[in-house]
């Protein structure tokens, strides 16, 4: 899909919730819950295209993979994180959506200490 096709898909969920929000409400929360959820599918393909990208450059140069995959998963998780603070935030629950938040940074914090801790002793034997 294009951006165009997104957009609307957005924009008519949108003021469907807002529509299904008069009558119940719990109503409204479940169609931003599916259009989300749709938006998510399609921009599945997308990531395949940035994956494949990055694979190839990673054959360009001298990296270690597991460097590239560490970057993957911390964008897999903000994703993630922030798809599901804002539905809680848009639930009405800003206290669920920023514990989410909140474990979402502590989790790429965790990734990313393997990185930091290589590059340290990278500078430890390049310093002696």
């Amino acid at each position: 899909m294009n951006m165009f096709q997104i957009g609307i898909i957005g924009v008519v969920g949108a003021l469907l919730a807002v529509q299904f929000k008069g009558g119940k409400p719990e109503y409204g929360i479940y169609m931003c819950a599916a259009v989300s959820i749709l938006l998510f599918a399609c921009m599945i393909d997308r990531l395949e295209i940035f994956v494949d990208a990055v694979e190839q450059m990673s054959g360009y140069i001298s990296i270690d993979t597991g460097y590239i995959a560490t970057m993957l998963k911390m964008i897999g998780v903000t994703y993630i994180a922030e798809f599901c603070s804002a539905i809680c935030k848009d639930s009405g629950y800003q206290t669920i959506a920023v514990q989410v938040e909140i474990f979402g940074k502590l989790t790429i914090l965790m990734l990313g200490m393997p990185v930091l801790l290589a590059l340290l002793e990278t500078i430890r034997v390049f310093l002696s």
